[in-house]
């Protein structure tokens, strides 16, 4: 009597459900230091808000695990906005983060030189209540756009990373 096995080729229960699972990973493996906001499928430090911290905020697409999310704690981002893989993070996401972090003294928003992250971000600093709420305190929404290139003259080839 022949057995049926299924070999099993990645570790994922359900590709559909992989960064939510992945989040909820991380915050499950680090309680002191994250919490996993599921709604809105954001990483953030745990003791966030600290009241007179410039927070700093970044995300993108998920795929290239740890990034954003494993750079979420002490010394480091206070939140990330992964969106899922290979996708940016829609405007909510980093409403959301911006709301979750903010303590009053400004949030800085790490942009990627990404389309998608440059845009998103974008609309979500222009969406009416990011505008609200720098109207009404003196904290504000800086963008700091990551732009980094690794190019070498045709031919040139080094073991060095750029």
């Amino acid at each position: 009597m022949a057995v049926e096995t299924t070999h099993m080729r990645k570790f994922l229960n359900d590709p559909s459900a992989v960064v939510k699972e992945s989040l909820a990973g991380l915050a499950a493996a680090h309680p002191d230091l994250l919490r996993y906001d599921v709604a809105n499928q954001i990483i953030v430090r745990k003791d966030a808000p600290r009241k007179g911290k410039v927070a700093l905020i970044s995300g993108g697409g998920s795929g290239h695990e740890p990034l954003h999310g494993g750079f979420v704690g002490l010394g480091m981002l206070d939140a990330a906005a992964p969106g899922e893989v290979f996708t940016s993070p829609v405007p909510g996401q980093m409403l959301a983060a911006t709301k979750a972090v903010d303590g009053g003294a400004g949030v800085v928003h790490i942009v990627k030189n990404y389309t998608g992250d440059v845009l998103n971000f974008k609309l979500a600093a222009e969406t009416p209540p990011m505008k609200a709420s720098r109207s009404r305190r003196s904290s504000s929404t800086m963008t700091s756009r990551c732009r980094t290139r690794c190019t070498r003259p045709a031919g040139v080839v080094s073991a060095r990373p750029c």
